[in-house]
């Protein structure tokens, strides 16, 4: 009985708005860093651009939560709307961790390896930012959110590939006399690398609602 209740409710449709906002502050968030890594003067040009993307993703995730405590009946389990919501936002989390190392350790200068996880963190982020409105029909779109997420998987993987010759390729050029470079370096390689875990755990969490709902 008090399930039929809830489906004759009428669901809080606003986080699905709330989910497609976030993403677009992902994007850009995104695609600010990766014009950071072009380096010389774009460093600082665009590093407040992520930090203001960041802090409205940040407002938004609050709205999430906020949403969550005074809605009755939720498009899916509140647990999982919240888990999203989260890993969502983690991922632009690490943007401004990754923007801030570039910052302290001043660096201006970056090899390809660099923006190639630049370049990543991009696609991940689009296509994060194309699988979130496919979850307002969750059966019809399943087999589009799944491609997705495996699109993600995938530049994740590749990600690693770039992530570890990078290192490599550091470490060879930074001997002899260069460790502080070798150091801060690796630092923003490693903080890259994170980011694009990030969206891997988010597609994971998309997955995992998926199955729940069909």
């Amino acid at each position: 009985m008090f399930r039929w209740f809830r489906l004759l409710m009428p669901r809080e449709e606003r986080f699905f708005d709330m989910y497609a906002r976030h993403a677009d502050a992902i994007v850009r968030g995104a695609e600010q860093l990766r014009e950071m890594l072009n380096g010389g003067d774009a460093v600082r040009r665009h590093y407040p651009a992520v930090l203001a993307a960041e802090d409205d993703a940040d407002v938004i995730t609050r709205e999430v939560v906020q949403a969550v405590r005074r809605t009755f009946v939720t498009p899916f389990g509140r647990g999982d709307i919240q888990a999203l919501i989260s890993c969502m936002d983690d991922s632009i989390d690490q943007m401004k961790k990754t923007a801030k190392a570039i910052m302290l350790f001043e660096v201006t200068e970056f090899d390809p390896d660099f923006q190639r996880m630049g370049d990543a963190i991009l696609r991940c982020a689009i296509l994060l930012r194309e699988a979130v409105p496919l979850l307002t029909r969750i059966s019809p779109n399943a087999a589009r959110i799944n491609e997705i997420c495996e699109q993600i998987r995938r530049v994740e993987s590749e990600a690693d590939d770039v992530h570890e010759a990078g290192v490599t390729d550091l470490f060879r050029r930074c001997q002899g006399g260069e460790a502080l470079r070798f150091i801060a370096s690796r630092e923003i390689l490693d903080q890259l690398e994170r980011t694009v875990d990030r969206f891997d755990d988010a597609a994971n969490q998309i997955e995992s609602i998926v199955i729940e709902h069909v």
